[in-house]
């Protein structure tokens, strides 16, 4: 008796298609929660970059003043062709964000703005 049923164990080695298809839903909820993670670094990322072109213009704005006693006119007067010599490498543009500068007039400073494509500030 005790060897047929180890004979018929024997056969039934593997596993069920329940305990496969509980395995297939782990791996999908933790794949999930991967997915969220990510898209948060994502979207820390775009707004670190946003601060830094936001920054960048602010201090190309403040030596064009040094420089030239008055502000400039927009952020085309800070990048080549029409800065000689340029104050940035290359106007900031990004589809994910948008950067505003709005020109100082006498002692007013510049302002300097960062706009998320989604909404919010940078």
């Amino acid at each position: 008796m005790l060897q047929r049923i180890r004979k018929i164990h024997a056969v039934d080695a593997g596993f069920t298609l329940i305990e496969l298809l509980i395995v297939v839903v782990i791996l999908g909820v933790l794949a999930g929660i991967v997915v969220f993670a990510v898209s948060a670094f994502n979207n820390d990322g775009v707004t670190a970059a946003c601060r830094s072109d936001v920054k960048n213009v602010e201090i190309a704005s403040e030596a064009y003043y040094a420089k030239t006693g008055g502000w400039a006119v927009d952020m085309n007067h800070l990048a080549p062709p029409l800065a000689a010599p340029p104050y940035l490498k290359e106007i900031p543009n990004s589809t994910k964000y948008t950067v505003n500068y709005t020109a100082g007039s006498g002692t007013t400073e510049s302002t300097v703005t960062g706009t998320l494509t989604g909404g919010g500030t940078c």
